[in-house]
């Protein structure tokens, strides 16, 4: 933080010629607005290969998925995998319109089978007597059925049912699993933690033939690296020659790509390590990959020594490279530095955008400073940037925990005066700030509003209405909201959890 304290104007100057930058990261916290870099990686894991052969940055993220600091790659996406080669042989639009219909119409008979598997049922004959044909349309809309509706209670069935029904679609003559229905079962098995029982599966794919792409690394090393065995599975794919590493320029961006994801920063350091050995020249990817880790790692003599040979490389700091730095300069309280670096962007041909505005501010709302995230909030309109939900979400974020609650309530009513919509951590940024007042009876109020525009609230939600309720001492309004929560069937494998909570 040192480094942080001696930086100003000359910032920019710095940025110009590549010179030395050593700063402080954010703090570890696992809530959403405690670990602004949250944002920033799942910006860098949002890396897309585009036609010309340079890494860009796909269309921006929902803010759900900017803001969800709890397992940012494992679920399956439904823009991962499109229909396989020879599923879908269409003439014209209609025949194709009654092609998806009948499978998903399938998919859905065969959900409906699945759910009656137990003791006394044959499901194998059950499945047999459904008239339809298998297609790599409908085995996913079964597969994936199955995952969306995967929880803590009944992962283990799930798994076995969609094992079940992975080995009686892949005995049918005229259909023939693809890799992306290897994924999605992977996936079903991973959510479940039967390790086993996946890595089975990818040596059935190899034996098939199938190429080990960097989504199967990805699966695989989200769930392996939990179990110890990270090193391990990226052992195999440096060294795997039937390694697909599409639409990375080589496989080291892939792994290095994955590991970000799941958080191994030690693991990205000996992973680029072996890559510099092997010969492979780091790219823009790689750079602002491995200086990230290095802020998280807390080595910033590194940091600047990257962003020096970045530079020399030429590759001059990119748009997520000034993210970090501007997520920095915030973090480290130094908005007029920022207003250089916003200008420098300008000269350099990047226009800010409401991704940098918000990660600027999320900073200085951390650092403390609310007048400064006032003038930038402020600025990013001038610049004719639309606040989005995220931009406001965080400003409100800032003012509660600068205990001002009646700006962020200010805030929160412009946010609906200019036609946004709050999200979950919206809503539970104003819970909590209604509840450090001991505004209890409208934070409970909030709670119901937030169900009534169709916002479902997440336990991260109930945790922090019930624990300020118990610190509070009103232990049976604490006792209602858990009770709710359970009739309304969110979160139950998690109330016992809410019950342990204790009055300070």
């Amino acid at each position: 933080m040192s480094s942080i304290a001696q930086l100003g104007h000359k910032f920019v100057q710095g940025i110009s010629c590549y010179c030395g930058i050593s700063r402080s990261l954010c703090s570890n916290s696992t809530t959403p607005f405690t670990n602004g870099f949250r944002r920033i990686e799942k910006y860098l894991i949002g890396y897309r290969k585009c036609s010309n052969s340079n890494l860009v940055f796909d269309k921006p993220l929902a803010e759900e998925e900017i803001l969800d600091s709890v397992n940012t790659s494992g679920r399956y996406s439904d823009n991962d995998d499109k229909y396989d080669d020879g599923d879908c042989p269409f003439d014209n639009v209609f025949s194709r319109a009654s092609f998806v219909r009948n499978a998903k119409l399938g998919a859905n008979e065969a959900l409906k089978v699945l759910q009656q598997d137990g003791p006394g049922f044959d499901t194998k004959s059950a499945l047999d007597s459904l008239d339809f044909k298998v297609s790599g349309l409908l085995v996913r809309e079964v597969l994936i059925g199955i995952l969306k509706s995967m929880n803590h209670v009944n992962r283990k069935r799930c798994a076995r049912l969609g094992h079940k029904f992975f080995v009686w679609s892949g005995e049918k003559e005229s259909y023939n699993h693809t890799v992306n229905t290897y994924h999605l079962i992977m996936q079903i098995l991973a959510e479940a933690d039967e390790l086993l029982e996946m890595w089975e599966l990818v040596d059935e794919m190899t034996g098939k033939g199938y190429p080990v792409t960097s989504r199967t690394f990805n699966i695989l090393i989200c769930t392996c690296g939990e179990a110890g065995v990270a090193k391990k599975v990226v052992e195999r794919f440096i060294k795997s020659k039937s390694f697909n590493f599409r639409p990375f320029s080589h496989s080291f961006n892939a792994i290095l790509h994955a590991l970000l994801a799941a958080h191994h920063y030690k693991l990205i350091e000996w992973v680029y390590q072996q890559m510099l050995t092997d010969g492979h020249q780091p790219d823009a990817l790689t750079y602002n990959i491995i200086m990230y880790t290095k802020y998280r790692l807390g080595k910033l003599g590194q940091f600047h020594q990257l962003l020096d040979e970045m530079g020399r490389s030429g590759f001059p700091p990119d748009f997520h490279t000034f993210n970090i730095l501007l997520h920095i300069l915030g973090k480290g309280d130094k908005p007029s530095a920022a207003v250089d670096l916003l200008n420098h962007m300008k000269e350099v041909g990047i226009e800010p955008s409401v991704l940098h505005f918000t990660t600027l501010i999320d900073g200085l709302s951390r650092a403390g400073n609310m007048d400064a995230c006032k003038y930038f909030f402020e600025e990013m309109i001038n610049y004719g940037c639309e606040p989005d939900v995220v931009s406001y979400t965080v400003m409100i974020t800032g003012h509660i925990a600068a205990g001002q609650l009646e700006k962020a309530e200010e805030m929160f009513s412009e946010m609906f005066n200019n036609g946004k919509i709050p999200n979950v951590y919206t809503y539970n940024a104003m819970i909590r700030g209604l509840c450090m007042a001991g505004k209890f009876e409208y934070a409970c109020l909030m709670l119901k509003e937030m169900e009534s525009r169709g916002c479902n609230p997440n336990f991260l939600v109930y945790s922090t209405l019930v624990r300020h309720l118990k610190h509070a001492g009103k232990r049976s309004e604490a006792d209602n909201v858990i009770k709710q929560m359970v009739e309304k069937g969110h979160y139950g494998h998690l109330h016992e959890k809410l019950k342990r909570y204790r009055r300070c």
